[in-house]
């Protein structure tokens, strides 16, 4: 698995709930490090086990701790970046989740050997949507469900997310788009202010 990956893991737990619970996490997944270098590539495994072992140190589930590593990687100031990606899919959540097939190219541009999953956005209605995503390693679609969740509150719609599961490698999320423009939503601008 990509570094990246495992440092977003690492900055979630240590963030959210301290040093010394990141180091009980690395204990307990039986990894060798404390510290994960975002640009070298870990066993899969060690990926595995630190979601397992988050998972028991937090006491929650799996898949809770999935879903608030995706809402951390779009609200925490320390990876301000990634939300600033995702904002450039579009003006408003439904040009959001369209601009989402293109997430993994785009990131490939500023990491190149980093592998997302393929995402495939269906529209059933102009308020119903599902996410297709496929990765060999199950769970991407609990940490899109966070994504998803922090962006709609970003761009100020109210949706209903719902996991429908995981058979193989793919993972299908239902959308309803209960109102496109509900609240405010978070400021953004394209270009940096100049002081």
């Amino acid at each position: 698995m990509h570094g990246l990956i495992n440092r977003a893991i690492q900055c979630f737990v240590r963030d959210s709930y301290g040093q010394p619970r990141w180091i009980e996490v690395t204990r307990l997944a039986g990894v060798e490090t404390t510290d994960f270098e975002a640009m070298l590539h870990y066993d899969d495994s060690a990926t595995e086990n630190l979601i397992k072992a988050a998972a028991d140190v937090i006491g929650a589930p799996w898949e809770t701790v999935l879903e608030d590593i995706g809402t951390y990687l779009v609200t925490h100031p320390n990876v301000e970046a990634l939300r600033r990606l995702l904002r450039f899919g579009g003006v408003d959540f439904v040009e959001f989740l369209h601009s989402l097939d293109e997430l993994p190219d785009r990131a490939r541009l500023a990491v190149d050997d980093l592998v997302l999953p393929s995402m495939e956005v269906r529209e059933h209605a102009p308020d119903r949507f599902s996410l297709t995503c496929r990765h060999s390693q199950a769970g991407f679609g609990h940490v899109l469900i966070g994504i998803l969740r922090t962006m709609a509150d970003d761009y100020g719609a109210l949706v209903f997310l719902e996991h429908r599961g995981t058979n193989g490698d793919t993972e299908v999320i239902d959308i309803t788009l209960v109102v496109n423009a509900f609240a405010s939503g978070r400021e953004f601008e394209l270009g940096a202010r100049a002081e």
